[in-house]
């Protein structure tokens, strides 16, 4: 099926698969992808290892004053997508549940959020890409010629994710899993710049009991339709 040059933006929950569906999306019709959550945690990351993370606080006019020496950008390989801080591959770093801790609230800040929006599209400029998020197809892309928002039942999130870091080797507990991500969901969705939240011409995808299969088989189903396209 040959799908046209346009934007796919994926928005959605904590631990939905939205990466993982993007990821296939761009293997499936040749696109490129875009992980906007790994730029977040990135950032997280640097604001982390430069001490600007103390206690319960985050020390807003030195990240923001430190912000510019940041170099973020993504590597394509066989294996994927990852993100690179200058020529050090944080991919796996930026994964753990001390970043996850904090990626909210870090991504809740106005001028991180510009940051981020700015490179974004840069990385996009010429379509023919899939990106997934919080806010891209209602303010990162809100043309977007498609939008995907998914969703699941929470218990279903909280057992992904804690299977995902178990495979990863890292320690972690269902129970605190599950308090993050609510946690997560309420500072994204209350949160003054940009909140995540459905756009009103975005499909909904619930994949609480699909396959990736299934998934696929959703999007050839809805490409289809809304573009006319015919096999």
């Amino acid at each position: 099926m040959t799908v046209p040059d346009i934007i796919i933006a994926v928005d959605g929950y904590s631990s939905t698969g939205k990466s993982t569906f993007a990821k296939l999306v761009a293997k499936e019709f040749a696109f490129l992808y875009l992980d906007s959550g790994a730029m977040y945690r990135g950032v997280t990351l640097f604001a982390m290892e430069k001490g600007l993370i103390k206690g319960e606080s985050i020390d807003e006019p030195a990240l923001k004053a430190a912000l510019p020496e940041l170099e973020l950008h993504f590597k394509h390989g066989e294996e994927g997508t990852s993100l690179w801080w200058a020529d050090r591959c944080i991919e796996k770093e930026i994964r753990t549940m001390e970043v996850s801790g904090w990626v909210s609230p870090v991504s809740a800040i106005a001028f991180v959020r510009a940051w981020v929006d700015e490179r974004l599209h840069a990385f996009s400029e010429g379509g023919r890409v899939v990106m997934d998020g919080r806010d891209i197809g209602t303010t990162v892309f809100p043309n977007a010629e498609l939008k995907i928002f998914m969703t699941a039942d929470p218990a279903v999130r909280a057992q992904r994710r804690y299977d995902e870091l178990i495979a990863k080797g890292q320690k972690a507990n269902l129970e605190e899993v599950a308090k993050n991500l609510s946690e997560r969901d309420y500072i994204d969705s209350h949160r003054e710049t940009s909140p995540l939240r459905q756009a009103p011409d975005a499909y909904v995808m619930d994949n609480s009991d699909m396959t990736l299969h299934e998934e696929t088989v959703w999007l050839r189903g809805l490409i289809q339709g809304k573009f006319g396209i015919l096999e």
